[in-house]
């Protein structure tokens, strides 16, 4: 089912019984209408994070990724003015080269 949500300790609990050989992820997918990808990437996200796994802190600060989109189209437009002032001295070059 699509857009569903589980509560972190849900999901803790879930990747607990897995990596506690208590059950296999064929009988959890079963049980709770799971799938395997979604467990998988459970138990990576408890592997990766460890304690901060399924909390708010695990997700990126959203000032800082505003900041990147800021510096990102700042980069692009210096590169957009550097393309304009190469081709304009290259212009200016020719043209002192033919007097």
């Amino acid at each position: 089912m699509p857009g569903r949500t589980h509560s972190r300790e849900f999901k803790l609990d879930i990747v607990n019984q897995v990596d506690g050989g208590q059950k296999t992820t064929a009988q959890l997918c079963r049980e709770h209408a799971l799938s395997p990808s979604l467990i998988r990437r459970w138990r990576k996200e408890v592997e990766v994070r460890g304690e901060m796994a399924f909390t708010d802190q695990a997700k990126p600060d959203q000032s800082l990724e505003q900041r990147i989109a800021e510096l990102e189209r700042f980069c692009g437009q210096l590169s957009l003015e550097n393309t304009i002032l190469k081709k304009s001295l290259a212009t200016y070059r020719s043209k002192q080269g033919t007097k």
